[in-house]
């Protein structure tokens, strides 16, 4: 038996409705904000992300499904989606015209690591991105977005970390002193943070090695090495959450794993998750488009990985099991009157009722086990005697109720 590719999941019957309900959600709360999709190929040229994300990270180093195509040029499984989104707002000119682009995304993502829950090599992604604005009134809306869609799908008990890590001057003058406290504590450091000490020192706060982690606990924060500019921006995005009554905590040692970011960062976290409670995050982007071959262009954005939400949403019962409901199961108790099941049928689907008949030539009592198990809301039957009579007997499942009426008034009921 062929067996899917470790670290993928196949989403079955009983488990993608949780998926529908979500995506409703993400259609919903982005409308609210003005926000619109946009879709763009798996498969990237491989410099999207070599360029975007940085040579240095584990993205690029350990993760990518990355190969050579028949003609020769290497190309990537998606990572992650802003490098792909922005190269698509470059290549279309999307910004031509507009004040502020805002968009938003939902698909699947591919990173070679160790499966595990909530986390898998086949992953999905819901995020939006606010495009040509510099001021922090584009980041408190891109967080508040995010916070309005867990606030929306039921999620409370969750908890929104913010940081900055400024300008490009404040990050210069923070790199210095970091690795000069890292230098002295390099001999403890793990060996993969001692590989980041030469090439990406702010990458060592992201490790989750226990030893690293009582160490840069002690570390200089970037915050306090903001410079007037970093420092207004921030304390313009704090003044804003706090008017919109949005809670948060300062988290210094937060940095995120990309290159890219700059000023605000921000990640949100769950205990329904258990040790890797992180189920979404983002921050300004503003030098990307320049790394992509674009013009300037300041941008913010975040991404919630799905599994995760859905992980989330089953632990706190949010989503309950959803099934798709049937409206009506039409019951023939003779298969040579199936054709009439089927034009009742179709006519009641021409009405946006939700039908379902027997394909197996199955008894009565097997057809109404099965509308049972569909959760029918009415079973119509015809038999002989309601073929000569030209009638339909209707049964409401839930009282047991049934009549039998004439075939041309069955337009008047509802069956909702």
């Amino acid at each position: 038996m062929i067996q899917s590719i470790r670290g993928t999941k196949d989403l079955l019957p009983g488990e993608i409705e949780k998926w529908h309900f979500l995506e409703e959600a993400v259609r919903t709360v982005t409308q609210r904000y003005g926000y619109k999709e946009i879709r763009t190929p798996i498969l990237e040229r491989t410099e999207v992300f070599s360029r975007s994300i940085g040579e240095n990270t584990d993205i690029v180093n350990k993760e990518m499904y990355t190969f050579l195509d028949k003609g020769g040029e290497s190309v990537t499984m998606r990572p992650e989606k802003t490098a792909a989104l922005v190269r698509s707002v470059i290549q279309n000119n999307l910004t031509h015209d507009v004040a502020s682009l805002r968009l938003w995304y939902f698909g699947p993502f591919f990173r070679y690591e160790r499966p595990q829950k909530g986390r898998l090599r086949q992953f999905h992604q819901f995020g939006a991105e606010c495009i040509s604005s510099a001021n922090a009134e584009s980041d408190a809306e891109i967080i508040l977005l995010a916070n309005h869609l867990i606030k929306f799908l039921g999620i409370d008990d969750y908890e929104l970390q913010l940081n900055s890590l400024g300008n490009e001057n404040s990050r210069a003058n923070y790199r210095v002193e970091l690795i000069n406290y890292l230098n002295n504590h390099k001999d403890e450091l793990s060996e993969e943070s001692r590989k980041r000490l030469a090439l990406n020192p702010l990458r060592i706060l992201d490790s989750k090695d226990a030893n690293d982690r009582l160490i840069i606990e002690k570390a200089p924060a970037i915050i306090d090495f903001l410079d007037e500019e970093s420092t207004t921006h921030f304390g313009t995005v704090k003044e804003l959450l706090d008017s919109a009554e949005v809670t948060y905590k300062i988290e210094p040692r937060l940095v995120r794993g990309l290159d890219y970011y700059s000023h605000t960062v921000f990640e949100f976290r769950s205990s329904a998750l258990g040790a890797q409670d992180a189920f979404g995050g983002g921050g300004r982007y503003d030098g990307l488009f320049k790394q992509l071959g674009g013009k300037p262009t300041p941008a913010v954005g975040f991404a919630m990985g799905v599994e995760r939400l859905i992980l989330i949403l089953e632990a706190i019962n949010a989503v309950k099991d959803i099934h798709h409901e049937c409206d009506v199961y039409v019951i023939c108790t003779n298969d040579k009157l199936y054709k009439h099941i089927l034009t009742i049928a179709e006519e009641l689907r021409s009405k946006s009722y939700r039908v379902a008949t027997d394909l197996q030539r199955r008894s009565f009592k097997a057809q109404m086990r099965e509308a049972g198990k569909l959760s029918a809301k009415y079973c119509l039957i015809l038999g002989d005697d309601e073929i000569e009579k030209n009638t339909v007997t209707v049964k409401n499942m839930s009282t047991g109720e049934q009549a039998e009426i004439k075939r041309e008034l069955l337009h008047t009921i509802r069956f909702r």
